[in-house]
């Protein structure tokens, strides 16, 4: 079986040995097994929650909205329905936020359009030695 320390686990997730010690403490994740001497020990397994919890995050997912999934998940398959439901909130919220950064990335195309049609131009004419 597979075993990674917190510092591989880190590298290969991109979550920080401190993150993952932090989603463990607050059993975000469950619990690392460690060796005889105190060392966390991850199997793939703890890496695929790692990933899951990645991902999560990346949408946007607070960790108590995590959590709160979670416990659902190990309450198994009656709270497929709520999970469902908290699944469609995050969605929603998602394409909110993807919504408003397409408005962003609009707003800022129309200005480099305008500083390359106008401003670009003007600067070009004044240091156009044809024109003095």
């Amino acid at each position: 079986m597979l075993k990674m320390y917190i510092k591989e686990v880190s590298k290969k997730t991109g979550i920080t040995s401190d993150t993952i010690r932090y989603y463990e403490r607050i059993n975000l994740i469950p619990p690392i097994h460690r060796s005889e001497s105190g060392i966390r020990e991850f199997t793939q397994n703890d890496i695929d929650i790692l990933e899951f919890v990645r991902y999560f995050r990346g949408a946007g997912v607070s960790v108590e909205s995590l959590i709160d999934y979670i416990h659902l998940v190990e309450k198994g398959d009656s709270t497929i329905p709520a999970r469902l439901e908290i699944l469609k909130d995050k969605r929603n919220n998602l394409e909110d936020r993807l919504q408003g950064l397409q408005e962003a990335l609009n707003r800022l195309n129309h200005k480099i359009d305008n500083y390359q049609n106008k401003v670009v131009p003007r600067e070009q004419e004044l240091f156009d030695p044809t024109t003095k």
